[in-house]
Protein backbone atom coordinates (compact mmCIF):
# COMPACT_ATOMS: atom_id res chain seq x y z
CA UNK A 1 0.00 0.00 0.00
CA UNK A 2 1.24 3.83 -0.94
CA UNK A 3 1.58 6.44 1.67
CA UNK A 4 -0.76 8.27 -0.56
CA UNK A 5 -2.86 5.20 0.59
CA UNK A 6 -2.32 5.38 4.18
CA UNK A 7 -2.50 9.21 3.91
CA UNK A 8 -6.15 9.71 1.86
CA UNK A 9 -6.09 13.66 2.43
CA UNK A 10 -2.96 13.91 0.95
CA UNK A 11 -1.08 15.43 4.05
CA UNK A 12 2.89 14.70 4.11
CA UNK A 13 3.90 12.06 6.70
CA UNK A 14 7.34 12.47 7.53
CA UNK A 15 8.84 9.41 9.10
CA UNK A 16 11.54 11.27 11.54
CA UNK A 17 11.89 7.88 13.93
CA UNK A 18 11.14 10.18 16.87
CA UNK A 19 8.12 9.11 19.55
CA UNK A 20 6.16 12.79 20.19
CA UNK A 21 4.88 13.41 23.95
CA UNK A 22 1.75 12.28 23.62
CA UNK A 23 3.12 8.38 22.39
CA UNK A 24 4.98 8.51 25.21
CA UNK A 25 2.64 9.23 27.48
CA UNK A 26 0.80 5.67 26.32
CA UNK A 27 4.11 3.67 26.62
CA UNK A 28 4.10 2.14 30.01
CA UNK A 29 7.02 2.71 31.69
CA UNK A 30 10.12 0.30 32.34
CA UNK A 31 10.44 -0.96 36.15
CA UNK A 32 14.33 -0.03 36.69
CA UNK A 33 15.51 -4.32 37.85
CA UNK A 34 16.54 -3.22 40.66
CA UNK A 35 13.61 -1.40 41.59
CA UNK A 36 11.66 -4.19 40.97
CA UNK A 37 9.30 -5.15 43.81
CA UNK A 38 9.63 -8.73 45.72
CA UNK A 39 6.67 -10.44 46.79
CA UNK A 40 6.77 -10.90 50.80
CA UNK A 41 7.70 -14.21 51.91
CA UNK A 42 4.37 -16.08 53.48
CA UNK A 43 5.40 -16.71 57.29
CA UNK A 44 6.30 -20.39 58.18
CA UNK A 45 3.52 -21.74 60.73
CA UNK A 46 4.83 -21.89 64.00
CA UNK A 47 5.12 -25.11 66.67
CA UNK A 48 4.57 -28.77 66.12
CA UNK A 49 3.03 -30.10 63.16
CA UNK A 50 1.84 -33.61 62.15
CA UNK A 51 4.33 -35.99 61.84
CA UNK A 52 6.64 -34.88 64.58
CA UNK A 53 8.24 -36.89 66.93
CA UNK A 54 8.23 -35.89 70.29
CA UNK A 55 8.34 -36.59 73.82
CA UNK A 56 5.46 -35.38 76.42
CA UNK A 57 4.12 -35.40 79.85
CA UNK A 58 0.68 -35.30 80.19
CA UNK A 59 -2.05 -35.88 82.72
CA UNK A 60 -5.91 -36.14 82.07
CA UNK A 61 -9.01 -34.95 84.03
CA UNK A 62 -12.84 -35.69 83.49
CA UNK A 63 -13.67 -31.41 83.78
CA UNK A 64 -16.57 -31.75 86.22
CA UNK A 65 -15.23 -34.07 88.88
CA UNK A 66 -11.23 -33.66 88.14
CA UNK A 67 -10.64 -37.67 88.44
CA UNK A 68 -7.74 -38.42 87.06
CA UNK A 69 -7.83 -41.19 84.71
CA UNK A 70 -4.49 -41.13 82.74
CA UNK A 71 -1.58 -39.62 83.65
CA UNK A 72 2.28 -40.19 83.02
CA UNK A 73 3.55 -39.18 86.12
CA UNK A 74 4.04 -42.06 89.28
CA UNK A 75 2.92 -39.81 91.94
CA UNK A 76 0.12 -38.30 89.85
CA UNK A 77 -1.29 -42.14 89.58
CA UNK A 78 -0.76 -43.55 92.93
CA UNK A 79 -2.53 -40.21 94.77
CA UNK A 80 -5.54 -40.76 91.71
CA UNK A 81 -5.24 -44.39 93.53
CA UNK A 82 -4.72 -45.57 89.40
CA UNK A 83 -1.28 -46.59 89.92
CA UNK A 84 -0.49 -49.82 88.10
CA UNK A 85 2.07 -52.17 88.03
CA UNK A 86 2.53 -53.05 84.55
CA UNK A 87 2.69 -49.74 83.00
CA UNK A 88 5.79 -47.17 82.84
CA UNK A 89 5.76 -44.06 83.73
CA UNK A 90 7.78 -41.25 82.39
CA UNK A 91 7.48 -38.67 79.20
CA UNK A 92 5.82 -40.64 76.48
CA UNK A 93 6.85 -41.06 72.72
CA UNK A 94 4.15 -39.70 70.26
CA UNK A 95 4.44 -38.65 66.64
CA UNK A 96 1.99 -36.12 66.32
CA UNK A 97 -1.09 -37.71 63.99
CA UNK A 98 -0.38 -41.37 64.28
CA UNK A 99 -3.14 -41.51 66.60
CA UNK A 100 -1.09 -42.90 69.57
CA UNK A 101 -2.72 -40.45 72.23
CA UNK A 102 -6.55 -39.50 72.55
CA UNK A 103 -7.69 -38.12 69.26
CA UNK A 104 -8.67 -34.58 70.93
CA UNK A 105 -5.58 -34.30 72.38
CA UNK A 106 -3.58 -35.68 69.28
CA UNK A 107 -4.94 -32.97 67.03
CA UNK A 108 -4.04 -30.10 69.80
CA UNK A 109 -0.76 -30.63 69.98
CA UNK A 110 -0.27 -29.32 66.55
CA UNK A 111 1.06 -25.70 67.28
CA UNK A 112 2.40 -26.34 70.46
CA UNK A 113 6.07 -25.41 71.56
CA UNK A 114 9.00 -27.47 73.63
CA UNK A 115 9.05 -26.87 77.35
CA UNK A 116 5.34 -24.84 77.19
CA UNK A 117 2.78 -26.36 79.91
CA UNK A 118 -0.56 -25.99 78.34
CA UNK A 119 -4.24 -27.08 79.12
CA UNK A 120 -6.63 -28.30 76.69
CA UNK A 121 -9.78 -29.13 76.77
CA UNK A 122 -11.34 -31.84 74.68
CA UNK A 123 -15.43 -32.16 74.30
CA UNK A 124 -16.86 -35.69 74.68
CA UNK A 125 -17.23 -36.28 70.52
CA UNK A 126 -13.54 -35.74 70.39
CA UNK A 127 -12.57 -37.76 73.50
CA UNK A 128 -14.72 -40.87 74.77
CA UNK A 129 -18.11 -40.52 72.47
CA UNK A 130 -21.11 -39.69 73.80
CA UNK A 131 -22.90 -41.85 76.38
CA UNK A 132 -24.87 -44.53 74.18
CA UNK A 133 -28.46 -45.56 76.60
CA UNK A 134 -28.56 -48.77 73.90
CA UNK A 135 -25.12 -49.38 75.61
CA UNK A 136 -26.73 -50.32 79.21
CA UNK A 137 -28.30 -53.90 79.65
CA UNK A 138 -30.04 -55.43 82.68
CA UNK A 139 -27.93 -59.02 82.98
CA UNK A 140 -29.22 -61.83 85.23
CA UNK A 141 -26.93 -62.22 88.33
CA UNK A 142 -26.63 -66.08 87.91
CA UNK A 143 -25.02 -65.48 84.35
CA UNK A 144 -22.12 -63.37 85.98
CA UNK A 145 -21.79 -66.06 89.11
CA UNK A 146 -21.82 -68.79 86.31
CA UNK A 147 -18.92 -66.90 84.73
CA UNK A 148 -16.34 -66.55 88.08
CA UNK A 149 -17.77 -62.86 88.23
CA UNK A 150 -18.48 -61.49 91.96
CA UNK A 151 -20.45 -57.58 90.31
CA UNK A 152 -20.13 -55.01 92.75
CA UNK A 153 -21.74 -51.31 92.56
CA UNK A 154 -19.07 -49.02 90.65
CA UNK A 155 -16.23 -52.06 89.94
CA UNK A 156 -14.78 -52.61 86.23
CA UNK A 157 -15.69 -56.55 84.54
CA UNK A 158 -15.33 -58.17 81.56
CA UNK A 159 -18.37 -59.88 80.00
CA UNK A 160 -18.01 -61.77 76.98
CA UNK A 161 -14.76 -59.96 75.69
CA UNK A 162 -16.53 -56.59 76.45
CA UNK A 163 -15.54 -53.69 79.63
CA UNK A 164 -18.34 -52.82 81.80
CA UNK A 165 -19.52 -50.59 84.64
CA UNK A 166 -22.02 -52.67 87.14
CA UNK A 167 -24.21 -49.41 87.63
CA UNK A 168 -26.92 -51.66 89.99
CA UNK A 169 -27.27 -55.14 91.36
CA UNK A 170 -30.40 -56.47 93.21
CA UNK A 171 -33.48 -58.90 92.61
CA UNK A 172 -31.72 -61.19 91.00
CA UNK A 173 -30.50 -58.45 88.24
CA UNK A 174 -27.17 -56.81 87.58
CA UNK A 175 -27.02 -53.74 85.28
CA UNK A 176 -24.13 -53.37 83.55
CA UNK A 177 -23.06 -50.15 81.45
CA UNK A 178 -21.02 -50.79 78.54
CA UNK A 179 -20.03 -47.15 78.01
CA UNK A 180 -16.96 -45.75 78.47
CA UNK A 181 -16.79 -44.52 81.95
CA UNK A 182 -15.71 -40.94 80.52
CA UNK A 183 -18.87 -41.19 77.58
CA UNK A 184 -20.43 -38.08 77.69
CA UNK A 185 -17.85 -35.91 79.46
CA UNK A 186 -15.32 -32.97 78.69
CA UNK A 187 -12.13 -34.03 79.16
CA UNK A 188 -8.95 -31.47 80.42
CA UNK A 189 -5.69 -32.44 79.87
CA UNK A 190 -2.26 -30.57 81.41
CA UNK A 191 0.44 -31.08 78.34
CA UNK A 192 3.86 -30.09 78.37
CA UNK A 193 6.17 -30.96 75.50
CA UNK A 194 9.65 -32.15 77.02
CA UNK A 195 11.73 -32.70 73.66
CA UNK A 196 11.07 -32.99 69.98
CA UNK A 197 13.58 -35.59 68.22
CA UNK A 198 15.20 -34.21 64.91
CA UNK A 199 17.42 -37.02 63.94
CA UNK A 200 17.09 -40.42 63.16
CA UNK A 201 18.85 -42.33 65.17
CA UNK A 202 17.11 -40.40 67.54
CA UNK A 203 13.87 -41.12 66.54
CA UNK A 204 14.64 -44.52 66.26
CA UNK A 205 15.58 -45.25 70.09
CA UNK A 206 12.51 -43.06 70.65
CA UNK A 207 10.26 -46.16 68.78
CA UNK A 208 12.66 -48.46 70.73
CA UNK A 209 11.55 -47.47 73.96
CA UNK A 210 8.11 -47.55 73.56
CA UNK A 211 8.01 -50.88 72.30
CA UNK A 212 10.45 -52.21 74.66
CA UNK A 213 8.55 -50.66 77.88
CA UNK A 214 10.96 -50.36 80.37
CA UNK A 215 14.52 -50.95 78.36
CA UNK A 216 17.26 -48.44 78.58
CA UNK A 217 16.98 -47.59 74.50
CA UNK A 218 20.83 -47.09 74.93
CA UNK A 219 22.15 -50.66 75.71
CA UNK A 220 20.69 -51.31 71.88
CA UNK A 221 23.39 -51.51 69.27
CA UNK A 222 21.95 -49.12 65.86
CA UNK A 223 23.37 -49.21 62.67
CA UNK A 224 21.42 -47.19 59.96
CA UNK A 225 22.71 -48.29 56.61
CA UNK A 226 21.44 -47.49 53.29
CA UNK A 227 18.68 -49.95 52.94
CA UNK A 228 18.28 -51.13 56.27
CA UNK A 229 18.23 -50.32 60.18
CA UNK A 230 20.21 -52.84 62.36
CA UNK A 231 19.26 -53.16 65.94
CA UNK A 232 21.77 -55.58 68.38
CA UNK A 233 19.19 -56.54 71.01
CA UNK A 234 20.50 -56.48 74.90
CA UNK A 235 20.86 -60.15 76.21
CA UNK A 236 18.79 -58.84 79.15
CA UNK A 237 15.97 -57.89 76.49
CA UNK A 238 15.54 -60.82 74.66
CA UNK A 239 14.90 -63.25 76.96
CA UNK A 240 12.12 -61.16 78.41
CA UNK A 241 8.63 -61.85 77.75
CA UNK A 242 7.13 -60.80 74.30
CA UNK A 243 10.38 -59.92 72.86
CA UNK A 244 8.98 -61.06 69.38
CA UNK A 245 6.17 -59.00 69.91
CA UNK A 246 7.57 -55.68 70.36
CA UNK A 247 10.71 -56.37 67.67
CA UNK A 248 7.76 -56.97 64.68
CA UNK A 249 6.18 -53.95 66.39
CA UNK A 250 9.48 -52.12 66.21
CA UNK A 251 10.20 -53.32 62.52
CA UNK A 252 6.91 -52.26 61.40
CA UNK A 253 7.21 -48.44 63.33
CA UNK A 254 10.54 -47.92 61.46
CA UNK A 255 9.32 -49.08 58.04
CA UNK A 256 6.98 -47.19 58.19
CA UNK A 257 8.78 -43.65 59.04
CA UNK A 258 11.14 -44.45 57.32
CA UNK A 259 10.42 -45.06 54.35
CA UNK A 260 14.24 -45.32 52.54
CA UNK A 261 15.00 -48.68 54.54
CA UNK A 262 13.67 -51.81 53.18
CA UNK A 263 14.41 -53.92 55.94
CA UNK A 264 14.94 -54.15 59.72
CA UNK A 265 17.50 -55.95 61.47
CA UNK A 266 17.77 -57.85 64.85
CA UNK A 267 21.29 -58.94 66.16
CA UNK A 268 21.12 -61.31 68.92
CA UNK A 269 24.23 -61.58 70.71
CA UNK A 270 24.98 -64.03 73.69
CA UNK A 271 28.34 -63.21 75.18
CA UNK A 272 30.68 -65.74 77.21
CA UNK A 273 30.79 -65.17 81.11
Amino acid sequence: MSKEEDNPQGEKVEETGEVTEEEAAEEPEEIAEEEAVEKPEEPEEEGLAAGDFILVELTGRAEETGEVFDTTDEETAREADIFSEDRVYGPRTVVIGEGWVLRGLDERLKGLNIDETVEVEIPPEEAFGERNPENVRMVPYRVLRSKGINPVVGGQIEVDGRSATVRSVGAGRVQLDYNHPFAGRKIMYEVKVTKQYEEDEEKIRALIVRRFLGADASNFGLKLLKKRARISVPDDVFFAEGVQIAKRGLAIDILRFFPDFEAVEFVEEIKRT
